[in-house]
């Protein structure tokens, strides 16, 4: 299957991303290489193979969920550089920055 460089430029731009001609252009070919090999998984005769989701031998450890008391916000605030409302005021940092 072949990904076209419009297709890069596309989720290049909903990824807010930008790339040079040439960069788009061997993103293409790269991700074209990328579908066409998982293509020729599909041919693979997995007949009587089980199903494997993981390899680990992890399992989640599940704790009680019991309500804990929190810090004193005061003394939390004294270390934020500003803050308003009762929430710590941080730059913007998508479209530019500033204020927003």
């Amino acid at each position: 299957m072949k990904i076209s460089e419009t297709d890069v430029r596309h989720v290049a731009k909903l990824s807010k991303l930008a790339f040079t001609d040439e960069e788009t252009k061997n993103f293409a070919m790269t991700l074209s290489k990328i579908v066409d090999m998982v293509e020729l998984l599909k041919e693979v005769d997995t007949t009587g193979v089980p199903a494997t989701t993981t390899m680990a031998e992890t399992r989640n450890v599940m704790r009680d969920d019991v309500a804990e008391k929190g810090w004193n916000r005061e003394e939390l605030f004294k270390n934020v550089p500003s803050h308003e409302n009762n929430l710590i005021k941080v730059p913007a940092m998508l479209d530019g920055g500033g204020d927003a």
